[in-house]
């Protein structure tokens, strides 16, 4: 029987290329599905290319042709070390071909409309089980939330560089727990890749901090859009809202809708739809799939669907999807997929992927938690106002402050163990836990220059 490797040198004899009907005339014993497949595989591993669409379409050797887009290939390749499936590897044969030769495709809304939540499933319920599985805290069971705020210092270096690192910004995961954690920026890097990483922590934050009420509605997903565009969009006006105009989106044919009517109506049936989902990984997999493929922002669509993608995760306790090692080129021929023929193997191979790999990342963390304080967490809002209301009114005695706010609130026999609490946290506060009070920036440093001297 004829091999991939047979179909190849078939390929390389050729200095005009073959067909598919071509190279079936030569091996007539292959069924043409298994030559798709194969073909597919080829183009892969990068030592074929396809040019043309439908029965034109031909297949070279990328050893043999001389034109830039095979040149390139190799630099490029989508890696290796991630499965993908034979309808997977269909996508990445599509996606490979040069713009030229695929065909522009507008947004299909009927791929959202034939969604039915519970009854479609883009993850089979075996995939379910194996995330799950591979996702599963001592947590799950608990109230919502509990697990993402137990490693919340550990979830907003890793989730904050992954997500911007996809987006191409160059900062090392050091770099960024430096930012995160003592407000030192890195050097030589350019201010938008600092706000971009500053604006993934705060949108993090902003969905642990929130999760009891936390749900796929307009507030959360506008919110979160807010927090990740927050100075890096040419219109300021564009935070967390809606598009009022058409958008491109580079090296792709796919355009997505431009009537504001229309976008407000899909994106009303995309939430509806996602909050029916059961299943925490397949409402967490249909974000990632409709909120880009929408694109109802002017920008910054990918970031928002990767956190929102974590929101069912928070949720359930389970382990989040942080996107570590995650391949750029990996990523953008997945979405492509799903952007140019509205299929979704190649994202969810790759979802899959990740997910696992995420969850390698906590396996050992997950172990060697500490059980979070009950008093802190008891008494986590009243700690966290006091505090901003020390550092809002400098002319206030901070520990007289402390003792009235405790007086007022807590139980006697609980106010002795409080107010160290208060105590040890105010001792620690630094340029890098602002947000967690609500406190600016310079609203911290006249506090320091009145109390500590």
């Amino acid at each position: 029987m004829p091999t991939a490797a047979d179909l190849l040198n078939s390929i390389r004899m050729s200095d005009t290329g073959l067909t598919l009907a071509e190279l079936l005339s030569q091996h007539p014993d292959v069924a043409r599905r298994t030559a798709q497949r194969s073909i597919a595989q080829l183009i892969a591993r990068s030592q074929v290319t396809a040019v043309g669409e439908g029965r034109a379409r031909r297949y070279f050797s990328v050893g043999t042709r001389t034109d830039t887009s095979v040149k390139n290939a190799g630099t490029d390749a989508f890696p290796s070390f991630i499965p993908l499936s034979a309808d997977s590897q269909d996508i990445l044969a599509h996606v490979d071909q040069p713009v030229e030769a695929r065909k522009p495709v507008g947004y299909q809304r009927e791929f959202l409309d034939a969604y039915r939540p519970n009854e479609t499933w883009y993850l089979s319920e075996s995939l379910r089980r194996q995330l799950r599985k591979m996702g599963i805290t001592a947590d799950v069971g608990a109230p919502a939330g509990t697990y993402s705020r137990a490693i919340l210092n550990r979830l907003l270096i890793d989730l904050s560089w992954a997500s911007s690192h996809l987006e191409g910004n160059t900062y090392s995961r050091l770099d960024t727990r430096e930012l995160i954690e003592h407000g030192k920026a890195a050097r030589g890097k350019a201010a938008i890749e600092t706000q971009m990483i500053l604006n993934h922590k705060t949108a993090i934050e902003l969905l642990v901090e929130n999760i009891s009420e936390a749900e796929f509605n307009r507030y959360t997903l506008m919110n979160l859009h807010s927090a990740l565009a927050e100075n890096l969009l040419p219109n300021p006006a564009d935070e967390g809202r809606i598009r009022l105009h058409a958008v491109d989106i580079g090296k792709n044919v796919y355009r997505p809708l431009f009537t504001s009517q229309q976008l407000e109506d899909a994106l009303d049936a995309l939430l509806n739809k996602a909050n029916q989902i059961s299943d925490p990984f397949e409402q967490s997999f249909f974000m990632m799939v409709h909120l880009p493929y929408l694109q109802p922002f002017a920008d910054i669509n990918k970031r928002t669907s990767r956190l929102a993608a974590n929101l069912p995760l928070f949720l359930a306790n389970l382990c989040p999807l942080t996107f570590l090692d995650v391949p750029e080129q990996a990523y953008s021929r997945a979405t492509l997929g799903v952007y140019e023929l509205t299929r979704v193997e190649l994202l969810r191979d790759l979802y899959v992927w990740a997910y696992e790999r995420s969850t390698q990342e906590y396996l050992a963390l997950k172990q060697n938690l500490t059980e979070p304080d009950p008093l802190r967490l008891a008494w986590r809002d009243l700690i966290k106002q006091t505090i901003r209301e020390i550092v809002i009114h400098t002319e206030n005695e901070p520990l007289a402050s402390i003792q009235r706010s405790v007086a007022r609130h807590v139980p006697e026999h609980e106010q002795p163990s409080v107010q160290a609490l208060i105590v040890e946290e105010l001792k620690r506060l630094h340029e890098g836990v602002l947000a967690r009070y609500g406190l600016r920036p310079s609203e911290y440093a006249a506090w320091k220059a009145v109390h500590r001297h």
